[in-house]
């Protein structure tokens, strides 16, 4: 079973005052898709060159099934590294650079082909193999080296953001490819991003990291639907979650005169400085007269079906931009004045102090 499992897992740097990862500890099921997500230097990549043996790991353990790999050298680990920048040899062929792992391994030239001609059909590089990397566009070369991580047939692939210099279009395109390939051929993967996005539509968990601790590790929509601090909060979401400034007055978030409704788990919690998070797509527009949160519009995104109002409140305790969703025959324009407001149900509630959630 090809389970991964850090046990307080560390990195320090030498000459470094603190950590990097300060001792990771995180279970990946064997066949999971893993993905870890954070701004940079949040310790993602680090983490994930500790399970590649490219990074040593100063305390604590990895293991990979019931195999302790944490002080093996890279090539005994059976892990296949894909990286941003391709690494592809520019003098070979595509199919000698799917294959030159093999070939290393002194693999028999039958079988070699044999893997590198499968390979070639899942990935569809079937009549670009004699060609050189320079021949290819970005997503060729990248299928490429997906291909060449596929042939070793390891019992972990690692991906440290493989689609980052790729065109946006192409990105989208890739990462479907990646998802349904990993689906298909069942290997778990461990997969690193800065690119929220990406994480949330590529993974079976997402563990979110931040000054190299796992803030929380969650499906997607777990995730996004209950995150446990303001950090995951306002990382997690495109565009992201609304954040507003409140007082806690007799179980009520009051902001300015506007009141937001809680749930009654948050209203029995909170005290003193909090903060509403609330959802672009959870807040519904009302009249003047209802008494919802006023929004100068000061940008209108029409996206077709659905757009996206940016604006400002001028109520004390809301930030620059209020991001409210609309539906795309909506007659919202820049310069109006419009009014929102939500369901206790879709509104989260933090400690504004220690950023954890209050809310159900």
């Amino acid at each position: 079973m090809a389970t991964v499992t850090f046990e307080k897992a560390q990195r320090w740097y030498p000459g470094a005052d603190k950590a990097a990862v300060p001792g990771i500890d995180l279970e990946i099921k064997d066949g999971e898709f893993m993905v870890l997500v954070g701004p940079s230097g949040c310790g993602k990549s680090t983490t994930l060159r500790m399970l590649a043996g490219l990074e040593e790991v100063n305390d604590g353990k990895i293991f990979i099934g019931d195999r302790d790999i944490t002080k093996l050298p890279p090539k005994d680990r059976d892990i296949a590294m894909v990286f941003q920048n391709y690494a592809l040899y520019p003098h070979m062929s595509v199919a000698d650079n799917m294959g030159f792992a093999l070939k290393m391994a002194k693999v028999p030239d039958a079988e070699r082909k044999k893997r590198v001609a499968e390979a070639a059909r899942i990935l569809g590089l079937e009549e670009y193999l004699e060609r050189k990397p320079k021949a290819l566009s970005g997503g060729q070369r990248q299928r490429v080296a997906m291909g060449r991580a596929i042939v070793r047939s390891p019992q972990v692939f690692c991906m440290d953001e493989p689609l980052s210099n790729l065109d946006a279009k192409m990105r989208v395109q890739t990462r479907t490819d990646i998802a349904k390939l990993q689906a298909d051929l069942g290997v778990t993967t461990v997969y690193v991003t800065h690119d929220q996005v990406e994480a949330m539509t590529m993974g079976d968990r997402v563990a979110v990291m931040k000054d190299g601790l796992l803030q929380q590790v969650d499906t997607p929509l777990g995730l996004y639907d209950r995150p446990v601090n303001l950090f995951v909060a306002g990382f997690i979401g495109s565009p992201q979650m609304n954040l507003l400034e409140a007082t806690a007055v007799n179980g009520r978030a009051q902001i300015g005169d506007y009141v937001v409704p809680v749930d009654d788990t948050a209203a029995q919690k909170m005290s003193g400085n909090i903060t509403v998070g609330v959802r672009p797509e959870s807040w519904r527009i009302v009249s003047a007269e209802d008494g919802g949160l006023p929004v100068r519009v000061t940008v209108v995104e029409e996206l077709g079906a659905d757009g996206f109002v940016y604006g400002s409140s001028g109520v004390e305790g809301t930030p620059a931009n209020i991001i409210v969703r609309v539906n795309g025959r909506d007659k919202v324009h820049k310069g109006d004045t419009i009014h929102v407001t939500t369901d206790p149900a879709q509104v989260h509630v933090f400690d504004t102090d220690t950023g954890a959630r209050l809310s159900q």
